[in-house]
């Protein structure tokens, strides 16, 4: 158990302050509004329709910074905060899921890769450590590392999200800007929201890595 904690314990504190970073920046530049006056809805439908996909939709979605781009459907869901608030936030984000729209347009070897890998992560992050850890006690070596080659889909899955979230934040600033939506002087606002956004992902890929060298380390550990 004391293993566990040395190896999980530095990813979890670092989940924990990034997600404490992402409700703290949402909440204060929410309350920062924007010069222009224009909601998260009309960021998202003005920057896709500048790019030419004017087939994505933009929807509202239910809870709290559930904002996603469906690349299935084509479609940009916005949480209720985003989508009808004119706020530096809500544009930061709105922004960012365009980003990925974008990304799904120019086929992004990063989004490619990782829409691909949605599968092959539902089955080996519920399954893997079943698997595991059925092998590590009861049914061989053998077993446990099929179980351990299942999960590491998970920590390949959090790596390859890291470029994929960074160049959507990226499309997104340099958008805000030269398409008039926001000022050089809200952009600091956006900074801090999407910069907290991504180091949660930043605490998902640590996580799954080292979770990962635990049970490797486990497995090792009893060979020697």
């Amino acid at each position: 158990m004391l293993l566990y904690f040395l190896f999980g314990l530095p990813a979890l504190l670092l989940g924990l302050y990034a997600q404490w970073r992402v409700k703290s920046s949402f909440s204060k530049y929410s309350k920062v509004r924007t010069q222009r006056g224009v909601t998260g809805a009309q960021v998202a439908r003005s920057l896709l329709d500048a790019q030419g996909l004017h087939d994505v939709r933009v929807e509202e979605s239910k809870g709290f910074l559930s904002d996603h781009y469906d690349p299935r459907g084509k479609v940009l869901r916005l949480s209720p905060d985003v989508y009808h608030t004119p706020s530096v936030a809500a544009a930061g984000v709105a922004a960012h899921e365009m980003g990925h729209a974008l990304q799904d347009a120019s086929q992004y070897w990063g989004l490619v890769a990782r829409s691909a890998m949605v599968p092959a992560v539902q089955f080996g992050s519920w399954l893997g450590p079943l698997i595991f850890f059925a092998g590590f006690l009861f049914l061989g070596e053998t077993i446990a590392w099929i179980g351990l080659i299942l999960f590491a889909a998970v920590a390949v899955f959090a790596l390859v999200t890291l470029p994929v979230e960074f160049d959507a934040s990226a499309r997104a600033k340099r958008l805000l800007v030269s398409h008039g939506i926001l000022f050089e002087n809200e952009m600091q606002g956006v900074n801090r929201v999407l910069n907290a956004a991504a180091l949660t992902y930043v605490a998902a890929a640590i996580q799954a890595i080292m979770t990962l060298l635990y049970y490797a380390f486990l497995l090792l550990g009893r060979r020697d």
